[in-house]
C-alpha cells in the first residue's frame, strides 16, 4: 500500500471512530436525562463543543474524557468503544446531578451534607 493510501485509509478510520464516540457520548448523555447543556455545564465546556463530540467533528480532549465518562455512568474503555457494554447502567441522572452539584460545595456544606447521608442511612439500615 502507497503511503498515501495508507495515510487516507488511516483518516478514515479516525473519522469514525469519532463519529462513533459522539454516538455512545449522544447516546448515554440522553439516557442520563441530561442535555448538552447540562453536559457541558457539568464538564467545564461550552454547548457547542459537546454538539462538535457528539457529531464527530472535534477530538474530546484526553484529560476530559474520565470526567464525561463518569457523568455518563460508563468506563473510559466503553466511552471509547473498547469493551462491549455490560448493560450495566450509572446511577440514576438526578441523583448523580446531586453528587455534582454536591461536590462543588465548600468542604464544611459537602460535610454536613455527608453527616445527614450517614444519619439517614444508619437508621435506614435499623
Amino acid at each position: 500500500m502507497a503511503q498515501q493510501e495508507w495515510i487516507a485509509t488511516m483518516a478514515d478510520a479516525g473519522r469514525k471512530f469519532l463519529a462513533e464516540l459522539g454516538e455512545r457520548i449522544a447516546r448515554r448523555r440522553k439516557e442520563q436525562g441530561l442535555t448538552q447543556v447540562q453536559l457541558a455545564e457539568l464538564l467545564g465546556i461550552s454547548q457547542q463543543l459537546v454538539a462538535f463530540y457528539e457529531r464527530g467533528e472535534r477530538r474530546i480532549p484526553v484529560d476530559v474524557l474520565p470526567a464525561a465518562a463518569r457523568l455518563l455512568g460508563v468506563s473510559v474503555e466503553e466511552l471509547l468503544g473498547l469493551r462491549p457494554e455490560n448493560g450495566k447502567r450509572g446511577p440514576a441522572p438526578k441523583l448523580q446531578q446531586q453528587l455534582e452539584r454536591i461536590s462543588r460545595l465548600p468542604r464544611a456544606k459537602q460535610r454536613f451534607v455527608m453527616d445527614m447521608l450517614d444519619t439517614v442511612l444508619s437508621q435506614a439500615s435499623r
